[in-house]
Parts: structure tokens; C-alpha cells; sequence
């Protein structure tokens, strides 16, 4: 985990002061990553008090800004924000409980990651989101239908 000095450090290299506020909001998202800001938020006033929920709001949007945060918009969920940031990870979204998991790398040829026809565009990210259910929901769904989870 890195520690206050490096978030120290990027906040200063993205040009940006070094607030408790932003330490504690990319301490969080750092902890737990895909959170929501309102999660952020009741994380940074445990930590530091009284923190008005629009200044996370404005630290999240500055740290977007500034590429120290990675916002995501999965369908149907509310805006989660994470740490990790230029890699052009993809994730995995469970439809059942909504856990979100990082996959590094997409392989084989479907889904295309790359376009038939670019219109021009340099592109340098690709955004792809896997839908499924986690094993812990199959497993709660099987119990329930009284069958094996694995079918």
C-alpha cells in the first residue's frame, strides 16, 4: 500500500496542494477500490471530521481531472472511483450484488477491442465491462433453487 508520503508526492506532481482531504480520499479509494463518493465521503469524515460531502465531490473531480483517480460508470450503478489509473484495465461486474473486479488484460477476438473503422480518432483507451454473476451469488441462487451451482 502506498503510503502518505507518495500520496504526498503525486498530489504535488499533478500540481495539486496537499490537503487532508485529498490524503484521505485516495487513502481510501486506495483501501477500497470502485467505491462510491458517497462511500468515500462517510470514510473521509470518519477520518477527519467534519469534511462537507461536496468537497469530496470536488476532490474526486480534481483527481479525475488531474488522472490520479479513474472514475467508471457501470450500467445501472452509481459513478465508483478508483486509484488505479492508465493501465486501460477492464472490469467484471457481478449483476446480482454489484462487486466489481479488475481484469487486467482482454484476449481472443470477441469482444473487439479494436474498432472497424477509427472516424479519424487516435484511439488510446479501449472500455470494456464484463457482465456476469460472482460465485457467491450463483452459489446463494443455486441454494435457493435447490440445485448445484456449477450447472
Amino acid at each position: 500500500m502506498p503510503d502518505r508520503t507518495e500520496f504526498t508526492h503525486a498530489l504535488r506532481a499533478a500540481g495539486l496542494r496537499v490537503t487532508a482531504p485529498r490524503l484521505a480520499v485516495l487513502e481510501i479509494l486506495h483501501d477500497h477500490p470502485h467505491s462510491t463518493a458517497d462511500f468515500v465521503a462517510a470514510g473521509v469524515r470518519d477520518r477527519l471530521g467534519g469534511v462537507s460531502t461536496q468537497t469530496v465531490y470536488d476532490v474526486l473531480r480534481t483527481c479525475s481531472e488531474r488522472g490520479m483517480v479513474r472514475r467508471i460508470e457501470p450500467a445501472g450503478s452509481p459513478v465508483r472511483y478508483e486509484t488505479r489509473t492508465g493501465d486501460n484495465h477492464h472490469h467484471l461486474v457481478c449483476r446480482s450484488c454489484g462487486e466489481i473486479i479488475d481484469i487486467d488484460c482482454v484476449v481472443g477476438r470477441a469482444p473487439c477491442l479494436t474498432p472497424d473503422a477509427d472516424h479519424g480518432y487516435e484511439i488510446d483507451e479501449a472500455e470494456v465491462t464484463f457482465w456476469g454473476r460472482c460465485p457467491a451469488c450463483r452459489t446463494t441462487a443455486a441454494h435457493d433453487a435447490g440445485s448445484d451451482p456449477a450447472g
